[in-house]
């Protein structure tokens, strides 16, 4: 059975805490990073396409 004082230690450790907070952190990034790069992209495309159009339409 667990005694006390280590389940008192195992909750006070937080060693395992900021590791998970900075894969946290670390996932939020990637994905702001990959929303930004799809919108970029998007937008790209978008512009390629209508300069295409326009080159055969002359």
């Amino acid at each position: 059975m667990i005694k006390i004082k280590q389940l008192v230690r195992m909750v006070k450790d937080r060693s395992g805490a900021t590791a998970i907070e900075y894969a946290l952190i670390a996932g939020v990034i990637c994905l702001a990073v990959v929303a930004g790069l799809t919108a970029i992209g998007t937008k790209t495309n978008d512009t390629f396409t209508t300069l295409n159009e326009q080159a055969f339409r002359s």
